[in-house]
């Protein structure tokens, strides 16, 4: 079906999607865009478009909000059936290593309740509220398959779930970091008679106690994993280590990391990497005997190729103690035992492969010549590709400085850079 470029607020046609806003009660009919219809004479004119947002995180939250409140209608499409999807979807012992205060999207704090360091089950609490506060337009269950120019080249067409083609005078794609599980092709995996499973499949680690688990990753989520699995009851932790991370501290005498990642930001990478070598010193004990020694590259030359630095929420003390025991990398499996790259073989009753996601944008906008070598935005943030004005992207970037900040902070310049385009196209479509 094509679509009807002005889809105005009534009930779905389409039954499979449906739709969320914040003054809905069960006695109200939900505010929704139309269904697609095909184009024909009399169709509301392009400037009654809506700004499409493709994801329900906090990114596209954000981007919908800030939208809002610079009068451009936007129009949120989540895949899932709520908000915040992949956040429900992480481990239990998760919380934000950046500070509540400093992780409030625009318009709405963080309660002081949720404490200084946000758990993920407050964290959905959080962007449920959001959406539910700013009565934000959001259609559920649809899922965003493909984008391209409008057949008259003034805005974007949609290609979504069950056939429906939505046209919207500009997008905003905040589809997630964390998007698609990724898992190395070792040579073997497959005879591998062990359990195995990627992170994102992980809980808690009650399944796996009194089990011999290796962890496959050292960021953020395999070391939190390595140390939940200890302090959980697995009767050995190992983690495979292929390059060793820099570690930080989450919190020192109460300054958190987060707050030096702010003021590091616009600094030079050379400078960073030359302040942080003394500091990483005095701040982390040298974990060379248990093999994690201190890395050759510098600490933002790290963030800047995409690795930001391990936060200490107990691996240090963990692999200290001898608790999480670092192994080699691991090359393959070979008659049920996992072979490391210095040629050990290791035989754990479980795997779980903490080697990170992709961003899967290749099939949605990959066509328009806007990604980079590594399937990441060439742009984000306030700035359109030059070859696809209209089209933007947040939360493809992994900052120093705090992910929900940097998200807040790009949905308020996306907003701005949407409203005046549109102010200068179609100066009566602005309400004030």
């Amino acid at each position: 079906m094509a679509d009807s470029p002005d889809p105005t607020p009534q009930t779905p046609e389409v039954s499979e999607a449906s739709t969320q806003t914040s003054a809905q009660t069960p006695a109200q009919a939900p505010s929704t865009p139309t269904a697609p219809s095909a184009p024909r004479a009399g169709a509301a004119p392009q400037q009654d478009r809506p700004v499409y947002v493709i994801g329900g995180g906090p990114g596209g939250l954000a981007a919908a909000y800030a939208l809002r409140a610079q009068g451009v209608r936007a129009v949120v499409l989540e895949k899932s059936d709520r908000v915040g999807a992949s956040w429900r979807r992480h481990y239990d012992r998760l919380r934000l290593h950046t500070t509540r205060r400093l992780s409030g999207l625009p318009g709405l704090p963080m309660p002081r309740s949720f404490g200084r360091w946000v758990a993920r089950d407050n964290v959905v609490r959080y962007l449920e509220k959001y959406a539910e506060h700013h009565e934000l337009e959001i259609v559920t269950g649809v899922e965003v398959s493909r984008v391209e120019p409008s057949a008259d080249g003034t805005g974007w067409l949609l290609h979504a779930t069950g056939g429906r083609e939505l046209t919207g005078s500009a997008v905003v794609v905040a589809t997630g970091f964390n998007h698609t599980p990724y898992v190395p092709d070792w040579p073997g995996r497959d005879g591998y008679t062990g359990e195995f499973l990627h992170a994102g499949e992980y809980r808690n680690p009650a399944p796996f106690a009194g089990q011999d688990v290796l962890v496959v990753g050292v960021g953020n989520t395999g070391a939190e994993i390595a140390v939940d699995l200890v302090e959980g009851g697995a009767s050995r932790v190992r983690l495979a280590v292929r390059t060793a991370p820099h570690i930080v501290r989450r919190s020192t005498a109460g300054w958190a990391a987060q707050y030096t990642g702010v003021l590091c930001r616009r600094l030079p990478v050379a400078l960073v990497d030359r302040l942080a070598r003394p500091i990483a010193k005095l701040s982390v004990p040298d974990l060379t005997a248990k093999g994690l020694p201190r890395p050759d590259t510098g600490l933002y030359s790290r963030v800047k190729d995409g690795s930001i630095p391990v936060q200490d929420v107990g691996l240090i003390d963990a692999v200290r103690k001898g608790r999480v025991e670092v192994v080699a990398a691991v090359e393959g499996f070979e008659d049920g035992k996992v072979v490391l790259a210095n040629g050990d073989r290791v035989g754990p009753d479980a795997v779980i492969a903490a080697t990170g996601y992709r961003r899967a944008l290749e099939n949605v906008v990959g066509h328009l010549g806007v990604l980079d070598g590594r399937g990441r935005p060439v742009v984000h943030g306030a700035r359109a590709p030059k070859n696809a004005p209209g089209l933007y992207f947040t939360g493809f970037t992994n900052p120093i400085s705090g992910m929900f900040r940097e998200l807040a902070i790009d949905a308020e310049k996306i907003a701005k850079a949407i409203a005046r385009d549109t102010a200068r196209r179609n100066p009566s479509r602005i309400a004030r």
